[in-house]
């Protein structure tokens, strides 16, 4: 499969935990994932960051969102919540990426509007398998609206 010519696509990863984080980063890096990737380390921040993106002007470009649901401040439901009601976050996909085992965590994510749920894995080269997936899936077949449209 040859990579399509869009926009750019940066990843933002919502996640507090740096292990975590760790293994997303470096497992993108395995999968030969050349995407930019920028860290928020709870959902204010998340959301701050999103919307600093909306009013930044430059070249315009697409954003996906690793959501990790529990995080400090404002957890990920809340910061779903809150992007699924603006009118151009609403558009930005988002991978709920999370060590959760609640089947609850599940079906309020989708009722919320989450693109895909994905736990953790407890391995790093299962991460890299996931993140493996999620490049060739997100980045390679799928077509993502510009922040800016």
């Amino acid at each position: 499969m040859t990579k399509r010519t869009a926009l750019p696509v940066d990843i933002v990863v919502a996640e507090d935990d740096d292990d975590d984080y760790y293994f997303i980063e470096n497992s993108f890096k395995e999968a030969h994932c050349s995407n930019a990737l920028t860290r928020a380390k709870d959902g204010e921040e998340l959301l701050s960051l999103l919307l600093a993106r909306i009013e930044a002007p430059g070249t315009p470009r697409s954003v996906i969102v690793l959501l990790d649901l529990n995080m400090p401040k404002k957890d990920g439901r809340e910061a779903l919540k809150d992007m699924r009601a603006h009118p151009v976050l609403r558009r930005v996909p988002v991978v709920v990426l999370t060590t959760s085992q609640s089947d609850e965590d599940i079906v309020r994510s989708y009722d919320l509007g989450v693109n895909c749920f994905i736990r953790k894995p407890a391995s790093f080269e299962g991460f890299v398998e996931i993140m493996d997936r999620l490049n060739k899936f997100w980045f390679e077949l799928v077509e993502i609206p510009p922040l800016h449209a």
